[in-house]
């Protein structure tokens, strides 16, 4: 069996909880040294920004201290637990046991607190989970250069604060942020292994800027608020693209593609920032419109993704708050994966990976932004009122600051991919026409999983409909109830008004409506038979007519 890489490892899938994502072939590393800090670059003069240390464009991790241990862990901004293995001096067990699920692995021990330092910043007494046994996991993770993971995202999406009474579970940055709120934000810059052109250092911060990098500043503050939510399960750092334009393609148009998410607006795109995605998650048809064009290019079903020739040069542009932000080429395909076509020639991987529609069960959003696209950017995550017990009440926000320029990009791949010779123009390279563009295949399960999500997303309106049609119906059976007894009684009122009005007639000479005697549809019959009691005697038989028939009595 191949190792798998996360496309979340520790992260997201454990918050997105509906889908185990994975890559099921081989990322080449470099084995680093037995020390996991041996390779960090030069830490700043400032305690509040760290190195970000990088294994093969696949893993990026940075140093905690947690019982006055230093422990390498990975950044994950997709997830919001601390998690550790081995031991931690001085730990406080809680008697709380829990179990993290991972695409690769288990992650499962008991939860303890100990003193924590990290970015300059401290807390007495964390909380976190101690991992003792990680034998679950695809991948040996202290090979890749790391012994845990560190989760940055909102307290509401962490496990530990779930399990624990108050706010004693916490999450880390909660912690730091509730002591201080009048910098509550993050910045991050991840660095690309492999380009000859950047000799820029994986940075991370807390509450302060990376010098030469302060124009993040002015960028546009994207809104993270719950605007585009059906719940507040599963809440991350979700920005939404730029209407119509939110990703060009590599043929300089817009790829058009409409979102899963109920309140997003038309023409947009919902994305979660995720540091611990290696390869960004987009929807089937953004990545078929990226790679499916591409002469040779080859869906493999066995990795999950498209294959592509390495010398392709492939542009793929990501429009948000009316900034342009250009993805390097070298982040569009990579050949860290060792990947062949089926003829068994060398292929790079199109790392903009698609996935099944229902990767996002709840629809909340449609595409997971990993390490491939965050290379790109300088990230500033402000958590604002996201702080469970904070003071700040503005709403959290992203700014991201592009770092690549397309120029210079360019030159870098002429110089990884064709050796320095510029033949990207070269008819070999040129895209297929839009009517030979090639589709992933989608399967039956995935087809399945996609109409689940359609109901799944759409459940609370679906209910109001439920019950809105509900209400309806009764109003229409009440209203057919009032209306038939209105009848009814409109009915009796008129019948009973009749009967009086021929018992008048009888009595008051009042003609009225009769059936004829000699009617032979008649049913009436006159008997005339004589009177009890009446002082007017028969004398004769009426019939015999012509005298007085009566004999007045005495």
């Amino acid at each position: 069996m191949h190792s798998f890489i996360t496309l979340s490892f520790f992260s997201s899938l454990c918050s997105l909880s509906v889908l185990a994502l994975r890559i099921p072939f081989d990322v080449h590393v470099q084995t680093p040294a037995s020390n996991p800090t041996a390779h960090f670059p030069r830490q700043s003069s400032s305690n509040s920004i760290v190195p970000v240390g990088n294994t093969q464009n696949s893993f990026y991790y940075t140093n905690i201290t947690l019982g006055g241990q230093n422990i390498s862990v990975m950044l994950d901004t997709g997830s919001s637990d601390l998690w550790v293995t081995g031991s931690v001096s001085g730990a406080t067990d809680t008697g709380n046991s829990l179990k993290l699920s991972y695409a690769v692995g288990t992650a499962a021990g008991d939860v303890y607190t100990a003193p924590f330092e990290f970015a300059g910043k401290s807390v007495s007494d964390q909380a976190f989970l101690l991992v003792t046994n990680v034998s679950s996991f695809s991948t040996n993770i202290h090979a890749e250069g790391y012994d845990g993971l560190i989760g940055l995202g909102p307290n509401s999406g962490s496990s530990i604060y779930k399990k624990l009474s108050g706010n004693s579970g916490n999450n880390a940055i909660n912690r730091i942020f509730e002591q201080s709120s009048s910098n509550d934000y993050i910045t991050m810059m991840l660095s690309r292994k492999g380009d000859p052109g950047s000799n820029m250092t994986g940075q991370f911060t807390i509450g302060e800027i990376v010098p030469g990098f302060e124009n993040i500043i002015k960028m546009p503050q994207l809104s993270i608020e719950k605007v585009y939510k059906v719940t507040n399960v599963d809440q991350h750092w979700q920005i939404v693209t730029d209407k119509n334009i939110g990703i060009i393609g590599p043929d300089g148009q817009p790829i058009r593609y409409s979102s899963i998410a109920p309140k997003a607006p038309d023409g947009t795109i919902v994305g979660v920032l995720d540091s611990g995605f290696t390869l960004p998650q987009v929807p089937r048809t953004v990545s078929d419109a990226i790679y499916g064009r591409v002469q040779g290019a080859e869906w493999s079903a066995s990795n999950g993704a498209w294959l592509v020739p390495c010398g392709q040069l492939i542009n793929v542009t990501f429009n948000f708050g009316g900034v342009s932000y250009p993805i390097h080429p070298l982040d569009v395909s990579s050949s860290d994966f060792g990947v062949i076509f089926s003829n068994g020639n060398p292929a790079c991987l199109g790392t903009f990976q698609p996935v099944t529609s229902a990767f996002s069960l709840l629809g909340e959003y449609d595409m997971i932004l990993g390490m491939a696209f965050l290379r790109n950017t300088y990230t500033l995550i402000n958590y604002g009122n996201f702080i469970n017990g904070g003071s700040n009440s503005n709403n959290p926000y992203v700014q991201l600051l592009p770092l690549t320029n397309i120029e210079s990009a360019v030159d870098d791949f002429i110089q990884v991919r064709l050796n320095g010779q510029n033949t990207i123009n070269s008819s070999q390279y040129t895209l297929l026409p839009a009517s030979q563009q090639q589709h992933s295949p989608e399967s039956a399960k995935e087809k399945k999983q996609a109409y689940e999500e359609l109901v799944l997303s759409h459940w609370p309106y679906i209910l109001a409909g439920s019950i809105a049609f509900l209400i309806l119906l009764i109003s229409y059976c009440v209203w057919r109830c009032c209306c038939r007894r209105k009848r009814l009684a409109k009915k009796a009122a008129k019948k009973a008004a009749q009967q009086k009005g021929g018992a008048a007639s009888e009595g008051g000479f009042k003609s009225g409506p009769y059936a004829q005697l000699n009617d032979s549809q008649s049913t009436a019959s006159l008997v005339m038979q004589p009177m009890r009691g009446s002082t007017v005697d028969f004398e004769e038989d009426y019939s015999h007519g012509g005298k007085d028939t009566f004999a007045r009595s005495r």
